[in-house]
């Protein structure tokens, strides 16, 4: 009888303590609720100095993939296309598109603005007939879009930059159609948004449901994280482009299971949203509601499903 109270406690003791942990122990903070289907992850390494998944550094290198290309509204220009972290792409008004690509940006020249690589780039939101390359005197393939060369702007540091628009009256953010992003954009602007839950479903044509936060923007999972135990590796410079989703009220969840979520205690004491244990984050370089800029950046990066899982 004595071995049989012995084992009943000690059982009790582990339905406690399994129940405390749910998400796993968190070296920084606690967490609330269940994973629902989490699988435990591979041991990652800290992002602190490699926001972008790339390796090290803080930032793409100048060669770097561009692709998928994107479409951003500008509140000034209009449509620009963008890489794939969200960075404006530009034109030379001394490059020619007809009767062949060609490119007057060499040397120093392309310091200062870097060729856009073509190598495994998908037209992604750019008309893919519009999307070609050309081979440059290094043998590089550089990204052309209707026949323009284009390139990024080693002064845009961050995604949404558009630092390089009318440098030397030559260079202007391209458009999807390769015509110069010049006129204001007045017609173009988004209605004002319309009232969201503060954590819902929206709808993209590529990646089907997403969570989407109070403010319309895409929440994305990092591959880097863990879910067992709730960890995440995005801190320091990473959250300069990767903010920490905002808990939402229960009563203004719409469309996922609450029961899918919890709450993380950063390191600094900030509370994180977190859908099956995995923390959650918006992009800077999604300027506009339903923007999904930071779907696939550096391969670790992806918009979530309403089931927690990577949206691919």
């Amino acid at each position: 009888m004595k071995n049989l109270r012995k084992l009943t406690l000690a059982g009790a003791a582990t339905a406690l303590l399994l129940g405390a942990t749910a998400c796993g122990t968190q070296a920084s903070g606690k967490t609330d609720a269940k994973p629902v289907g989490a699988q435990v992850p591979a041991a990652a390494k800290s992002a602190a100095a490699d926001p972008y998944g790339y390796g090290a550094g803080a930032a793409a290198p100048a060669d770097a993939a561009a692709g998928p290309l994107g479409v951003r509204t500008d509140a000034k220009l209009g449509q620009v296309v963008t890489d794939s972290a969200g960075f404006t792409l530009y034109r030379f008004d001394k490059d020619t598109a007809k009767p062949a690509s060609t490119s007057a940006c060499s040397g120093d020249c392309a310091k200062t603005w870097p060729p856009a690589p073509a190598k495994g780039v998908p037209a992604g939101a750019v008309p893919a007939a519009a999307v070609g390359s050309l081979k440059r005197a290094d043998g590089m393939e550089q990204i052309t879009i209707a026949g323009w060369p284009v390139y990024r702007f080693a002064k845009d540091t961050a995604p949404g930059q558009t630092n390089g628009q009318g440098v030397g009256g030559t260079w202007f953010a391209v458009t999807p159609e390769g015509k110069k992003a010049t006129e204001p954009a007045a017609a173009q602007q988004q209605p004002e948004q319309a009232a969201l839950p503060g954590l819902s479903i929206g709808e993209d044509k590529t990646l089907g449901k997403i969570l989407r936060d109070g403010k319309g923007r895409t929440l994305y999972r990092f591959t880097k994280d863990t879910a067992w135990p709730m960890k995440s590796n995005c801190e320091g410079a990473c959250q300069d482009k990767w903010k920490p989703a905002q808990p939402a009220d229960a009563a203004k969840v719409e469309g996922i299971d609450p029961k899918r979520l919890s709450t993380y205690t950063r390191a600094d004491g900030a509370k994180q949203m977190a859908i099956d244990c995995w923390p959650l984050y918006w992009f800077t370089g999604d300027q506009n509601p339903g923007d999904t800029m930071g779907q696939g950046v550096g391969g670790t990066w992806f918009a979530v499903t309403p089931e927690g899982k990577l949206a691919k």
